[in-house]
This record gives structure tokens, sequence and C-alpha cells, in this order.
């Protein structure tokens, strides 16, 4: 048998296997063995087919890449000088990043730019896939659990449910590197449920006072009113220092349970995002180093995060059986969820500058200006000379064109 008569026999005995008996079947298959030459269970598989299936030989190619080239790369440039966002986050910051990216990557035509702006999400992770190697890192931290005031602090245990800006998390973040002797440079890390907004400074050490005026500085930069805070339990916050300022301000102090970073979820994914992502696990104990990383902090790393890196919001959990599926609203920046807030109201002065300010920023050069910044920073003496490695020298580059350590650093050996 051979060509159109193979597929007519093929078609032929299925009909007739699927109604034999069992002992009919065997006889059918060794009539169809004989007259074909197949082997008797490759016969089977094929006899046992719908008969709705096509043909061997008559199916579709599968059609050629949609993409060219040019437009993977220049995605690649745009994902590199964004700092590697979720696809999601990528696809929402194109069109902010494409007018500014027609004078900073050649062979950005008209015809990729249409490619790029038709492509979605999924199909950015495939075409950035073979780029995506990089390793996890498990952050370890240096806070004691604090003692007092914890009967006046309440714990907050339920999800937060807020329509409004105002309402944050705050967490620390220790730069100690190797080993934590001595006294080094924390981050006080902020962050606003209902936008995204961030807000981070750099402080010498985890004192009480230090605390309280990182946070009274970040609470004149807000762009809102800074309403409730949430934190851990370190002894960095609970304190009368921070306890007192929150009655005077007003404002509603709340705490997570022990031992369960669950309940600080928020500011926990804000301590890789805007904080390990820049700066990785190296030690910073300097005066010039505090000055350094506050300038980035303040300045051209508070206006990327904000006003130019999309986030989302995670909307429902579906359960079925063991597989968890997660829902997300719209990927948007912080500054427009902010917009978006005030869209019946007058927009606040500070946002409305804050809007003017992103139109005449632009995004790559505010890139390279971070990326100058690290550059100094990393390069800056080392109080402890045993301990080298920067940010930028280690074995795995970082998001933000460092490097940091997947592994937990291991002291050095005395001998």
């Amino acid at each position: 048998m051979a060509g159109e008569r193979v597929l007519d026999g093929l078609k032929m005995y299925g009909k007739r296997y699927k109604k034999a008996d069992k002992a009919g079947r065997s006889r059918l298959l060794d009539e169809f063995c004989k007259q074909t030459g197949y082997h008797r269970k490759y016969a089977i598989a094929l006899l046992r087919k719908p008969a709705d299936t096509p043909a061997p030989g008559t199916t579709p190619r599968r059609r050629g890449p949609t993409y060219s080239a040019a437009t993977v790369r220049v995605l690649a440039q745009i994902w590199k000088a964004a700092g590697y966002p979720w696809s999601e986050r990528l696809k929402a910051m194109l069109p902010q990043w494409l007018p500014w990216a027609r004078e900073h990557i050649r062979g950005l035509t008209p015809e990729v730019e249409t490619q790029l702006r038709k492509m979605s999400p999924r199909q950015m992770d495939r075409r950035l896939q073979d780029k995506k190697r990089r390793l996890k890192g498990r952050i370890y931290g240096r806070t004691k659990p604090g003692t007092l005031l914890k009967h006046h602090i309440p714990i907050k245990t339920d999800h937060w449910d807020v329509a409004a800006p105002g309402f944050c998390e705050i967490d620390l973040v220790s730069h100690s590197g190797p080993q934590a002797s001595g006294e080094f440079i924390y981050s006080f890390n902020l962050t606003d449920i209902h936008s995204g907004w961030g807000e981070t400074r750099a402080i010498m050490g985890k004192g009480e006072t230090g605390v309280v005026d990182a946070l009274e500085d970040i609470r004149r930069a807000l762009p809102f009113a800074l309403k409730a805070i949430d934190s851990d339990n370190g002894s960095e916050f609970i304190n009368y220092h921070l306890y007192r300022y929150c009655k005077k301000h007003g404002l509603h102090f709340t705490r997570s349970r022990p031992y369960k970073k669950d309940d600080n979820a928020h500011i926990e994914q804000k301590n890789w995002t805007h904080v390990r992502k820049l700066l990785g696990w190296e030690r910073y104990d300097t005066p010039a180093q505090l000055h350094a990383i506050n300038a980035l902090y303040t300045g051209p790393w508070r206006a990327m995060m904000n006003l130019y890196q999309p986030c989302v919001k995670l909307k429902e959990k579906v359960r079925v059986g063991p597989k968890i599926t997660r829902r997300y609203d719209q990927a948007q920046t912080p500054l427009d969820r902010l917009v978006a807030f005030h869209e019946k109201l007058p927009l606040p002065k500070a946002v409305r500058i804050l809007l003017e300010e992103r139109e005449r920023t632009d995004p790559f050069r505010l890139s390279q200006t971070i990326d100058k910044a690290l550059g100094v920073l990393t390069r800056s003496p080392v109080q402890n000379k045993k301990h080298k490695d920067t940010v930028r020298n280690q074995k795995f580059t970082s998001p933000r064109g460092g490097e940091y350590n997947p592994t937990r650093p291991q002291p050095p050996l005395h001998g």
C-alpha cells in the first residue's frame, strides 16, 4: 500500500478496528501489518486515532517569527535601561519610553516601533528568555525584635483594603556585607499601599532617632499626606521615639505578627526592587557612601521608580485544587495611580510638578545617571579592607549592571 491507498486503507481499517471485539482486532492488526509492513504497536496507535485526525504529512507548518531581530534587539535595550522589569510592567512603560528611545537606540524605525507596541507581555518573555540569567539571593536581616510598647501598638493581621494613598508599610534593609560587626548603613524603606509610591533613605546604624528623622524627611517629600504606617517588630520601630512621633502627627501605627513576613508583603517586595536590586549585598559604612546613597535615593532613583516604572496590584487569588491563579490589574506607574485617584478632584501641586518633571526628563539619561552614580559608589574606599568585593566585581551580574551574590556571604578565614 502506498500514497492515497494507505490513507484510504487506514480510514477503512480504523472504522472496523473500533467496532471489532478483541479477537477481531487481533486479526485486523495481522492483516494491516502484513499489507503495510508497519510494526504492530505503531499500527495500533494509528488505528486508535480519532477519525478527524489530520493525515500524516498534512499538518500545516508553523508560521515564521512575527517579530524581527531588530525589534527584539531594541526591546532588549529598553528592558536593560529600565532595570530589567517584568514583562507586564515592560509592556506598560513602552509608550513613555519609546519617544525617548528614538534618540538613544539605533535602528528604531517606525516599523520596529509598530511591532513593539503590538508585542504581548508573554511574547516579550519568550523573546527575552535567553537573556534572563539571574540568580536570587537570600536576604538575611540584621534587626532584633523590640520589647517595649508592644501592648500600645496594635497588631495588624487583616489585608490592606484602602482606596486612598497615605497608608504605608516601612522596613529597614541592612548593608552590613559579610559581617555585621561595627556600625554600617541601613536603608529605611517606605511604600504606599494604594499607589505603590516608594521612598527610601539611608541612615547610619538603626538608632531610634535616625529612623524618626528619616521618616520625617520622607513625610515631607511625599506627594500625599501620610496617614498610617505598619512595621515589623524590630526595636528600631517599637520604641517611644517613633510612638510619640506618630501620636504628634496623627499617624495610625500598627505592627505585624512576629516572624510573619507575609504580613508585610508589600514592603518585603520593595526591599528587593528598590534596595537590593540597586545596591546588592555589599557593605557600606562610610559617611561618603551614606551621602552618595541618599543622593541616589532622593534624586534619579526616586524619579525612575515612581515616574517611569509601572507596578501591578493583586486583584484576586483563585484556588482550583492545588493550583492558585493570581490576577493583577493593569500595570501603572505610581504617579499615574495618584493622577487616577484625583481624577474627579483638583490635582495637588506636588502631583502637577511631578507630571511636568516626567514630561521633560529623558528616562534613558536617567538610567545612565544611576549607573554612573553606582560606579562612583562602588569605587569608594571601604573601611574593612579584608572585604573588597563590591557590587560590580562579584560573580553574578545584578539587574542594574552591577553584581550580587546569590548565596549568603561567608566570613573570611582567619589564620
